[in-house]
C-alpha cells in the first residue's frame, strides 16, 4: 500500500508566504518548502488520496469534522491572555482601548478528556452472533438449549456475515489454528469446502501469553472463597504498629482521645476485631516492623531487581496495551509494565481488569501497576498476584491525576494521606516475593512539592524503586517537567534508585535526564509519538523513518492486536479502536527530514505541512476521518455508522 502513494509536490506549499516563513513560538520548526495552510493541506489529501470513506461525516463530533482537530491547531494560547475584544482589536490592527468589546467569545482551548465519547458494543457490529459452542466446534451441545440467545444456524449466520477483510489469517499463520472458526473475518484462509475449520496439526501451538484468569480462580474470587492468610496477618501487624505503647494511654482518656480523632482510619475497616488480635510473637506489641517480621510472612527471599540505566516504558492508560508493548520491545524498551489495574476489580475477578495483567514472552522484565486507596484491598490484591501471576515487580500508582481515582483517595491523593500510604507500601512489601516500586508526582498542587519529603519515607517503608513524574497533579501536561527538582530529589532518595519521567522525545533529552543523576528514565508520551525512540536513545542518533516503515509498524500492531483481541468482528473493531487512539498521538510526530532544527520538542505542536509523499502527509493529519482512512488500509472498511472520538484532547502544547 505504501509503494503506491504519490509524491507531494513542493510547490503545493506556501513557502513564499510571509506567514509560513516566520517562526512561531510553540510550533515545530519545519523547513519552509514543506509548510502549507490548513485549507491546502486538506485539499491535497482529498484530491490526491483514495476515495474518502463514506462514514467520514460521522467520524467526528460535527459534520465538517473540525472539532476532531485539537483546538491548539486553531487558536494560539498566550501566556497572558487578553479580553476577547482586545485580542480581536489587536489582530485587526485597531488600537487597544482597554474596554471589552461586544464580539462573541472565542471557543476555549480543548483540554482534558472527551468524557462523553460514544461506545459501541459488539452487538452494534454483528446483526447475528453465532453460539460459542458452534464456534469452538465442541462435541457437546449448547448448555442453554432453547434459552440460548445466540444463533445456531451456521448457514443463516453466513448470509449476514460481512465479507472477509483479507486472504490471510494472522492466527492461522502463527498458531496453526484459528479458534474463531467461521466467525473469523479472514475465515477464507482456514475454512474447508464443507465449512469446517482447517488445522495444521504439525504446527499447532498454544498462544504464549501468560497471566490469564483461570475460571476456577474467577469463581473463587466471585464467591469470596479465596483465602488471604499472609495479607490478613500483615494487616494485623500494621494495625498494632499504629498503636502507641499501653503506658502512653492515661486511664482517664478513652481510646479515641488517646489516639486522636483520625486513629480509627489507621486500622483497615475490614479487619474488625482481628485488628486487636495478639501477634504470633507475644513480646512485640508496638513499634515499626522489623526485617524479622517480614521474613516470617514470606517463605522465600525477596527477588532482587537491578534496573539501573535501563529504558522503562511507562504503564500507559488506554494505549499501553500488550500489542503496543510488543512494538516498543522490538525497538529496544528494556522494562515494560501493564496498564493501571484497579485492585478492587481484580479482587472481584473482573475479566476486563485481569486482561491488563497479561504478559508476552518477549517482555523479559515485566511488572504490573495497581491502583487503590486502602491498605486491606491493596495488600490482599498483592498476595493474590503473588500467588497467581508471573511478574518481576509490582508498581503502586500514586501519580494518577484523574478525578475518578483522586476523589476516592487513590492515585495522587495518597501523597496527602501518609498513614494510608505507609500501610499500603509496608503491607504489599510483606506479602510480595518481588520488589515493590512506586510512581509519584512532584505533588498535588502546582507550587507545593511533596516528593522530596516522601522519598526518604518510601525508602524506609521498603520501596525498591521510585519513579518521579516531574509535574504536579494540577499541572497535568500544561507545563514542562521540572527536571531541576527531580535532580534535587535524587539525593533525598539515595541509596534507593530514582527514575525520572517527563518530556523525553529524543536521545538528547534522555542524555540530559541522565545527567541529573537518576538511575534511569521512564518514557511515556515520547513512546506514543515515536516508539522507535528507544532505538534512537540506544544508538544515539535521529532516525529519519520513512512513511512506509511507519505503516509497517502500524501493520505489526494490527497483527499483534488480532492475536490479542481476536480475529472476529469484535476483535477486529477492538484492534481498530486502539489503533485509532494511538494514531491520535502518532500524528504529532514530525519526520526528521522535514525539521529545520533538531530535535523535535514534545511541547511543540506540528504546523500544517505537506510531507515527502502522500502517506507521510496523511499521517500528519489531525482529523479523525483521516485516522480512520489509515485504519482501513490495514483492517478493511469500518462498519456502518462507525463513530470514533479520541479519549484525550490536545493538552500538551503551550
Amino acid at each position: 500500500m505504501a509503494e503506491e502513494v504519490s509524491e507531494a509536490p513542493a510547490e503545493c506549499g506556501t513557502s513564499g508566504d510571509s506567514e509560513s516563513s516566520a517562526p512561531e513560538r510553540g510550533v515545530a520548526p519545519i523547513k519552509p518548502q514543506y509548510l502549507t495552510t490548513k485549507e491546502q493541506f486538506h485539499e491535497f489529501l482529498d484530491a490526491k488520496g483514495p476515495e474518502k470513506p463514506r462514514q467520514e461525516t460521522e467520524a467526528g463530533s460535527a459534520g465538517d469534522n473540525d472539532t476532531a482537530e485539537p483546538e491548539a491547531k486553531r487558536f494560539r494560547v498566550e501566556d497572558e491572555p487578553r479580553e476577547d475584544g482586545q485580542e480581536k482589536a489587536m489582530a485587526q490592527g485597531q488600537p487597544d482601548t482597554g474596554e471589552p468589546q461586544s464580539q462573541p467569545q472565542a471557543p476555549k482551548r480543548a483540554r482534558g478528556q472527551n468524557k462523553s465519547r460514544p461506545h459501541l458494543k459488539p452487538t452494534h457490529y454483528d446483526t447475528h452472533r453465532l453460539c460459542p459452542s458452534l464456534i469452538q466446534e465442541s462435541a457437546a451441545k449448547c448448555l442453554f438449549g432453547e434459552r440460548c440467545r445466540f444463533l445456531h444456524d451456521v448457514s443463516r449466520y453466513l448470509e449476514t456475515k460481512p465479507a472477509d477483510l483479507g486472504p490471510r489469517c494472522v492466527l492461522f499463520d502463527t498458531f496453526g489454528r484459528c479458534p474463531y472458526g467461521v466467525t473469523c473475518r479472514f475465515a477464507g484462509a482456514h475454512l474447508g469446502p464443507d465449512g469446517r475449520n482447517l488445522v495444521r496439526e504439525a504446527e499447532v501451538q498454544a498462544p504464549p501469553v501468560r497471566n490469564g484468569l483461570d475460571k476456577v480462580l474467577q469463581q473463587q474470587l466471585r464467591k469470596r472463597k479465596f483465602r488471604f492468610e499472609r495479607a490478613e496477618q500483615a494487616l494485623r501487624q500494621l494495625g498494632r504498629a499504629q498503636q502507641p505503647p499501653p503506658a502512653a494511654v492515661p486511664d482517664f482518656m478513652g481510646t479515641e482521645g488517646a489516639l486522636g480523632p483520625d486513629s480509627r482510619d489507621a486500622v483497615p475497616d475490614s479487619l474488625g476485631s482481628e485488628a486487636t488480635a495478639s501477634l504470633s510473637s507475644p513480646q512485640r506489641t508496638h513499634g515499626p516492623l522489623t526485617d524479622e517480621d517480614i521474613i516470617k510472612l514470606r517463605p522465600c527471599e525477596k527477588k532482587r531487581l537491578d534496573l539501573s540505566g535501563k529504558l522503562y516504558l511507562a504503564p500507559l492508560t488506554t494505549c499501553g496495551n500488550l500489542p503496543f508493548r510488543r512494538i516498543c520491545k522490538r525497538f529496544g524498551a528494556d522494562v515494560t509494565c501493564g496498564e493501571m489495574a484497579m485492585c478492587t476489580s481484580l479482587l472481584q475477578g473482573q475479566t476486563s481488569e485481569w486482561a491488563l495483567l497479561k504478559r508476552h514472552p518477549c517482555e523479559d522484565i515485566f511488572g504490573v501497576q495497581l491502583e487503590g486507596a486502602f491498605p486491606d484491598t491493596m495488600t490482599k490484591c498483592a498476595e493474590l498476584l503473588n500467588r497467581t501471576v508471573q511478574v518481576d515487580f509490582v508498581d503502586i500508582n500514586v501519580g494518577c491525576p484523574i478525578d475518578l481515582v483522586f476523589k476516592k483517595g487513590g492515585g495522587c491523593a495518597l501523597m496527602n494521606r501518609c498513614a494510608k500510604f505507609q500501610q499500603i507500601v509496608r503491607g504489599m512489601n510483606q506479602v510480595l516475593d518481588v520488589p515493590v516500586t512506586v510512581k509519584i508526582r512532584t505533588g498535588v498542587q502546582e507550587r507545593v512539592n511533596l516528593a522530596h519529603r516522601l522519598l526518604p519515607e518510601l525508602r524506609d517503608w521498603g520501596a525498591a524503586l521510585v519513579t518521579l513524574h516531574g509535574r504536579s497533579r494540577e499541572q497535568r501536561y500544561t507545563r514542562l517537567a521540572d527536571w531541576a527538582y527531580i535532580q534535587q530529589c535524587v539525593s533525598a532518595a539515595s541509596p534507593m534508585p530514582l527514575f525520572g519521567n517527563g518530556d523525553i522525545l529524543s536521545y538528547e533529552d534522555a542524555n540530559r535526564a541522565m545527567q541529573t543523576g537518576v538511575a534511569g528514565v521512564m518514557i511515556a508520551r515520547g513512546a506514543l509519538l515515536k516508539p522507535w525512540l528507544f532505538t534512537e536513545i540506544k544508538e544515539q542518533r535521529h532516525w529519519d523513518i520513512s512513511s512506509s516503515e511507519r505503516l509497517d509498524v502500524l501493520r505489526d500492531f494490527t497483527h499483534f492486536g488480532l492475536e490479542h483481541w481476536g480475529s472476529d468482528t469484535q476483535g477486529v473493531e477492538k484492534t481498530r479502536r486502539f489503533l485509532l487512539e494511538w494514531l491520535s498521538f502518532l500524528c504529532r510526530y514530525v519526520p526528521v527530514g522535514l525539521l529545520e532544527r533538531l530535535p523535535q520538542r514534545i511541547n511543540e505542536r506540528p504546523p500544517y505541512y505537506l510531507g515527502r509523499d502522500y502517506l507521510e502527509t496523511l499521517m500528519a493529519s489531525q482529523k479523525a476521518a483521516d485516522w480512520i482512512r489509515i485504519s482501513e488500509m490495514l483492517l478493511g472498511p469500518v462498519p456502518p455508522n462507525f463513530v470514533f472520538l479520541p479519549k484525550h484532547k490536545a493538552n500538551a502544547y503551550k
